[in-house]
Formats: C-alpha cells, structure tokens, sequence
C-alpha cells in the first residue's frame, strides 16, 4: 500500500526542538517530491518545506533558518527537524506526495 504516516509532534516549549517524522511504503522517497505541509487553527494549509527527488530543498520564509527537511533512503523517511519553535508554529504538520490522500497529520504544541 501507497502511504505517508507522519508522528513526532507533541508538546515543546518555546525555543526547544522537535523532530516530526514522515514514513513512507510502497515507495521510495527518493524518487518523489515530498513536502512538509502545516495547517494552523483557523488557517488554511501552508507549504513549510520540501525536498525534491533530486535532492533539492526548499523552505517557507517563515521557517528559513530554524527548520531543516531531509530523508534517510534506508529508513525510508523524511524528516523535518524544528529548532527554535516558535508559537507560530504550532499547527498540525503532514507530509505530502502527490497521488496520496492526506494522512492525519501530527500536532504540534507550543507552550512553556
């Protein structure tokens, strides 16, 4: 089965890290585009990194310098390693290829 399953959210303190991760199965991440997605309450769901098969990554304004997208092959999986979390950035986050439906996400807390 095609998939995407996000986990890692939980709660982080202001300043603190996370690391969210996105495993995929039956494919590689290697050979698709995979991006990270983020909807905050109240808004619609926004770009907050990709990394496309070649490689190549891209990041939203927002998170430039404070969020970083890669991928293991062995592990199948992309990651998005969150430092220095902000309150802005607490949101629901999936990951994103096209062709799969939208997993459940995982959630974000921001609170000190």
């Amino acid at each position: 089965q095609v998939q995407l399953v996000e986990s890692g959210g939980g709660t982080v303190q202001p300043g603190g890290s996370l690391r969210l991760s996105c495993v995929a199965s039956g494919f590689s991440v290697s050979k698709y585009y995979i991006g990270w997605y983020r909807q905050r309450p109240g808004k619609e769901r926004e770009l907050v990194a990709e990394i496309y098969s070649g490689g190549s990554t891209t990041y939203a304004d927002s998170v430039k310098g404070r969020f970083s997208i890669s991928r293991d092959t062995a592990e199948n999986t992309v990651y998005l390693q969150m430092n220095n979390v902000k309150s802005e950035d607490a949101a629901v986050y999936y990951c994103y290829r096209i062709g799969i439906n939208w997993g459940q996400g995982t959630q974000v807390t921001v609170s000190s």
